[in-house]
């Protein structure tokens, strides 16, 4: 029997609906059976991939703030007040503070639910994608740093209930990151010298496939005013992150303007070497 490649596909901030993932699902599992061939008889059917919904874990807060808002008087260009609790709002409601971290873990808990759900379907020891949106990459990020370092009481009891005792979950399968329309840079600032990356592939990749390679890539457009470059925030990035590439996203009326942050989907600069190297690394697994 071979072994699947678990995908896990986070989005960013705003409005999402629960089938957000469903256009790159279609277009990397097509061009991963084209890739792979005839192989094997069903293809497509060798990645798992699953969304992380976490939209809920915060969409009440803000449809209730935006009510007492209203109560409170006229307010000019309310289509834009609204855009920005939905996006703002996203990005301030994620962050702890020291007596209150109830929707930080709420998104954790929906990530690790999805990971659990994907060592169920593609197995424990599957090899695991993170593509992740906007700010979902900075949730991956924070998932992961808070797996890769243990002895530090980063993770809460709330989210370690979730978190099964596999491989995939634990997150020593992780082999590929895939950040598109990253705000991590913006986030940095909270930490000295910018921080420190997280490990990709994960440091307990090895025992599980001692061959396996994986990479972190970082894609944004220049017209993306809330995606940037990574490898040059410091050493660490610049080590950790195999590259940054600037691409086109979106279409005719997005790609040129700061619209294109939600062009990544489906772009074909996006999705073709992504699904490449998902069929590298099943073959890889697969030998």
């Amino acid at each position: 029997m071979s072994q699947k490649i678990a995908v896990a596909i986070i989005h960013g901030v705003g409005k999402q609906d629960p089938q957000f993932a469903d256009g790159m699902t279609q277009e990397l599992k097509g061009r991963f059976a084209k890739e792979l061939g005839q192989k094997i008889q069903d293809p497509a059917s060798e990645l798992a991939i699953l969304p992380v919904y976490w939209a809920p874990a915060v969409q009440d807060a803000e449809e209730e703030l935006w009510r007492r808002m209203k109560r409170g008087g006229e307010m000019d260009f309310t289509t834009l007040r609204r855009f920005l609790v939905d996006f703002a709002g996203d990005a301030i409601a994620y962050q702890p503070t020291p007596k209150d971290r109830r929707i930080y873990d709420g998104i954790h808990e929906k990530f690790a639910e999805s990971l659990n759900r994907l060592a169920a379907e593609a197995g424990e020891k599957a090899p695991l994608c993170v593509i992740a949106h906007s700010l979902g990459s900075v949730i991956a990020s924070n998932y992961f740093y808070d797996l890769q370092h243990p002895k530090r009481p980063l993770i809460a009891a709330r989210v370690k209930k979730k978190i099964g005792d596999t491989p995939l979950e634990r997150g020593e399968t992780f082999t590929l990151f895939y950040t598109l329309g990253s705000p991590i840079a913006m986030w940095s600032l909270r930490y000295p010298n910018f921080g420190v990356p997280i490990q990709v592939p994960s440091p307990g990749l090895s025992k599980h496939y001692p061959d396996l390679a994986g990479e972190w890539v970082n894609y944004y457009d220049e017209d993306d005013v809330i995606a940037y470059p990574l490898k040059t925030l410091n050493e660490a990035y610049r080590k950790a992150v195999k590259a940054d590439r600037e691409i086109n996203a979106g279409g005719l009326l997005s790609s040129w303007n700061p619209v294109s942050h939600l062009g990544y989907w489906t772009d074909n600069d996006v999705t073709n070497p992504i699904a490449q190297e998902l069929v590298r690394t099943w073959r890889a697994v697969n030998p």
